[in-house]
């Protein structure tokens, strides 16, 4: 298959850059770089001339999507099915191969859409498959913010009972950590949760979906990690890197956020298919719909491979970190309802990908935009822009001062984007005009829903973002430095607030003739003030007469 590619590519004159060499690529004028790492959005593009730019794509996906592709608004690209590190400076990039793999160099191409079409088409062509359609037709509620820790059936139905009585369309609700009784014992805590088919029951009767987070680790205090560790399914422990697979004794202990645990080993087949039947048991013991398939950050996976440190033993062991990380996301595929925020390449399939956790504050609010129309050009068009007012539970702990803006700002930011998710409960922190402002926002997305379900279904065929940035939709017209706006299909350029305070709001709009909300006809080219409410959302929709 690797050959048949490489054959493909000498056809559409894409150069080879061989393993184990630094390849020089001199920019071009006026080019300007996007890099694979999508929580380098709000730095990214880089001009080769004026801004000094490193990364490695080995062993680190950055919290994030990553995949191993750099794109240019010339046109221009490069890709491997193996991580390489860049560097770009001094009107130049160099390329470090670490694999026996080849990297491509593609310069073929005139612009960044047509870059990445070709990108795209080659090397992880559209999957024509969605995630459930569920995600993006009603708003997402996760019960993180609201719950933390302690998950539970009393406040999950009082959650959801809320959201229903303060007349807020029901979705897909997401039950997030420790409603298990331990890490990788996936059943409901039976103190916490006294009847959980019955909790399960309640919240369908109501019109949601239900999601409950996972991930790939395993206590080692409890009896399920005794009975894998019988069956070798974890990564496991060695002394060097001469240590084989067959003579570890133990499994590896991997230090993450959650504690010490055993990690799940997905290069061997036999791992694959015991969580998946964990999964689908969960499916038929209570009903549950989907996943949210956490921490296979490719750091976890740091161990004895020819690519890695000493420590950890792999069942394949020519699986680098990355070939872990995107190990875990194929998980996914036989789950229509999923999410993930941690990937490895994946681009075209049909998985639900988040932007990782923000902060309660303005400057991260500022980074959706530029973060999640860089998930499009890398080829993850089902995206989230994580949860509305910030992920980050300590922002909202007891004490902890919130912004009322800041969150009705933030749930603005969503409408247009593919994916609206809350957390933290609007109707117990906001004020009735806040609250208000919340509501319309979500009226507003509703009303666009059959646009946001057609662009996603588009999106599975052609392999487009379907949010993106206006230097995608409108090539060298010198829009590529413009970060607070996106486009939302070929149609619709949305210019939310991401400010505190403000009275207006300056807004390009590109060439063309653009419909305002209250209907009348702007010509486009030009730099225009529209002045700001609290309920604003400045949107635009392009007209072709």
């Amino acid at each position: 298959m690797k050959e048949l590619i490489i054959l493909f590519c000498l056809i559409l004159q894409i150069k080879l850059i061989y393993a184990q060499q630094t390849t020089v690529i001199r920019g071009l004028e006026k080019e300007y770089w996007y890099s694979g790492i999508v929580t380098d959005g709000s730095i990214l593009p880089i001009n080769p001339d004026s801004t000094a730019y490193s990364r490695s794509y080995k062993n680190n996906n950055y919290g994030n999507q990553v995949s191993p592709i750099l794109i240019s608004t010339e046109g221009r690209y490069i890709w491997s099915e193996k991580p390489f590190e860049f560097s770009i400076s001094n009107g130049t990039i160099k390329i470090k191969n670490f694999s026996e793999d080849s990297i491509f160099f593609s310069e073929k191409n005139k612009n960044l859409k047509s870059a990445y079409l070709e990108l795209s088409n080659t090397f992880f062509p559209p999957s024509k498959k969605i995630p459930d359609t569920t995600l993006f037709t009603s708003p997402q509620y996760n019960t993180w913010i609201e719950l933390i820790y302690n998950q539970n059936q009393e406040d999950i139905l009082k959650y959801a009972r809320a959201i229903k009585s303060n007349n807020f369309p029901p979705g897909v609700l997401m039950i997030d950590d420790n409603w298990q009784e331990d890490y990788g014992k996936w059943n409901f805590h039976p103190g916490r949760f006294p009847n959980p088919r019955g909790m399960i029951d309640e919240l369908h009767a109501m019109g949601f979906k239900v999601m409950l987070w996972v991930c790939p680790f395993v206590s080692p205090d409890c009896d399920i990690y005794r009975d894998a560790k019988d069956k070798r399914l974890f990564l496991m422990a060695g002394d060097s890197l001469k240590t084989k697979w067959v003579q570890a004794k133990n499994p590896a202990i991997i230090n993450w956020w959650n504690g010490s645990s055993a990690e799940l080993d997905f290069s061997n087949p036999e791992s694959v298919k015991w969580f998946k039947n964990q999964l689908k048991s969960l499916q038929q013991q209570y009903g549950i719909d989907g996943f949210k398939l956490d921490a296979g950050d490719t750091e976890f996976y740091v161990g004895n491979s020819e690519a890695c440190s000493t420590g950890i033993i792999a069942y394949n062991n020519s699986y680098t970190p990355n070939d872990h990380t995107e190990a875990f996301a194929k998980i996914g595929l036989d789950f229509p309802l999923n999410e993930y925020r941690a990937t490895w390449k994946m681009g075209g399939q049909p998985l639900a990908q988040r932007l990782r956790d923000k902060a309660h504050n303005w400057e991260d609010l500022q980074k959706l935009i530029p973060d999640i129309t860089l998930q499009g050009i890398l080829g993850y068009p089902f995206t989230c822009p994580d949860m509305i007012g910030g992920g980050e539970y300590s922002w909202f702990l007891p004490g902890k001062q919130f912004d009322s803006e800041l969150i009705v700002r933030s749930a603005q930011c969503h409408v247009f984007m593919p994916m609206m998710q809350f957390s933290v409960a609007p109707w117990r922190v906001l004020n009735s005009k806040h609250l208000d402002a919340i509501k319309q926002a979500v009226t507003l997305r509703m009303k666009f829903t059959p646009y946001i379900i057609k662009t996603a279904k588009e999106s599975a065929i052609s392999g487009e973002p379907i949010v993106r940035n206006l230097e995608y939709v409108f090539p060298h017209q010198g829009l590529h430095l413009i970060k607070d706006q996106f486009m939302l299909g070929n149609d619709l350029l949305i210019a939310p607030i991401l400010s505190k305070g403000v009275s207006k709001r300056k807004v390009v709009l590109p060439k063309g003739k653009w419909l305002t909300p209250d209907g009348k006809v702007i010509k486009g080219g030009k730099t225009f003030e529209v002045d700001i409410s609290l309920n604003s959302i400045p949107y635009f929709q392009r007209i072709y007469k």
